[in-house]
Order: structure tokens, then sequence, then C-alpha cells
């Protein structure tokens, strides 16, 4: 069957309004693991020297879940609002890879849909986008479906931190719950049906060794070297397969 076989279907029944819930739908498995992630940055805000408003507006403007967290720690100690911005911009880097993974895809649409799009993109809603980018690359609603899935992360986001400054409050030591051990589960079960080939495994166990090696960097910049290392472990290996086959 053809890749233009698998998409006639879609093609077919597709509408705007379908696609934006098919995104929402498909998000939904993901949006799980970031709930507790969302209550305790709520529940955390407020001791760590951040307002009702502050907390609220870090999450309707910067929309960036680690960033957010280390930000949090940064102004508990009292750092200089540069280094916040510059440690947060380091640690949001990794976003520059998805953009450029994507950009094929959206590049054709008009700028009133590119921002909006580029501000909701989160990890979780990369890999949900890219998968059906991939799949059905001709589906004239993508966009759509891509819409669908960052509205739900955003809105998400935004009620979870109100529930963290409000009823988070009243929780007594919410944070030692051990809710955070979500995040890291979904991401695992993000990376798991990607590895159908040898340059994808290459990837991510060079990527996890890196990080694990260098924890230490500061700056979260071990973050990006992790992850420029894994993909270039993932290109190695693939040129080597393709050189396999010539021979």
């Amino acid at each position: 069957m053809t890749q233009a076989n698998v998409d006639t279907p879609s093609l077919i029944n597709a509408s705007p309004f379908s696609e934006f819930l098919a995104g929402a739908r498909d998000s939904f498995p993901l949006i799980v693991g970031a709930i507790p992630f969302g209550i305790i940055f709520g529940t955390l805000a407020m001791s760590s020297g951040l307002s009702f408003a502050g907390a609220m507006a870090m999450s309707a403007f910067v929309f960036a879940g680690s960033a957010q967290f280390i930000a949090l720690g940064l102004v508990a100690v009292g750092t200089a609002w540069p280094i916040i911005v510059l440690t947060t911009f380091v640690v949001n880097l990794r976003h520059a890879l998805y953009s450029a993974t994507l950009a094929p895809y959206v590049r054709h649409l008009p700028q009133r849909w590119q921002v909006p799009l580029a501000f909701w993109l989160t990890d979780e809603t990369f890999l949900v986008v890219i998968k059906r980018y991939t799949q059905q690359p001709t589906a004239p609603y993508n966009h759509w479906y891509y819409l669908g899935s960052a509205l739900f992360m955003y809105t998400n986001w935004q009620v979870c931190t109100f529930i963290g400054l409000t009823v988070g409050q009243m929780l007594p030591n919410a944070a030692a719950w051990g809710l955070d051990f979500a995040m890291p589960v979904t991401f695992i079960g993000m990376v798991i049906p990607y590895l159908k080939n040898r340059p994808m495994v290459a990837t991510v166990i060079v990527a996890g060794v890196v990080a694990l090696l260098a924890h230490a960097i500061p700056h979260q910049l071990g973050l990006m070297v992790a992850a420029l290392a894994g993909i270039a472990a993932g290109l190695l290996v693939q040129q080597w397969g393709k050189q396999e086959i010539l021979v």
C-alpha cells in the first residue's frame, strides 16, 4: 500500500474541526503525565518568591515546564534576572531542533498560523504532530491537528498551575509526594515507539549516556550537548548503513 493510499481516507473525511479534535485526543496520554508536573509548579511558585499573578503569567507567557522549574530555583536564591533569562533560553534551545524538523511542513502557512504554533510548541506536541506529518504529509488540515494538540497542552498547563497555586497551597509538603516522576515516565513513553531502527536506537543510547555524563555542566547545557551527540550518533549510524548497502 502506498503513502497516498494511507492518506486518502483522512483526506476525504477530514475537516478543520475534526482534525483539531484529533490532535487534542492524540495528546491526551501525554497530558496525563504533565498534570502532576504543572500542579507541582504552581505549588512551589509562591514559596519560591513569585506572586500568584507572577506564577500565572510565567505559565501563560513562558509556557515551558522544565525552564519554569529552573527559573523558580534561580528566583528563590535571588539570581539576577539576566542570568535567569539566559539559563531558560539555553534550556529551551532544544526547541530549535524541533522547529527545524517541523519547518518543511509548516513553512507554507501564513504568519498568523506560524507565530502561535511556534509559541505553543512543546515536547509533547512535537511528538504527536511530527508523527502525523510523517504519516500523512499531504493532509490539508494538519495545521488544525497541530493547533488542537497545542491548545490542549497550553490549557492544561494553565489549569494545573492554577490548581497548584490554590489547592496545592493547602496540601502539606505536596512537592515531596514524588508526583514529578510522571514527567520522566512520560518522556520515556514518548521515545519507545521510535526505537524501530539502528539510527534511532543509537540516538537514544548516546543522548542518554551523554546526558548523564554532562549533567554537571552549568546552566543545563548538558541537555544540548546530549541532544547534539545523539543526533550525530544517529546520522553516523544511518550513513554507515547506507555504505553497507552500497557495498
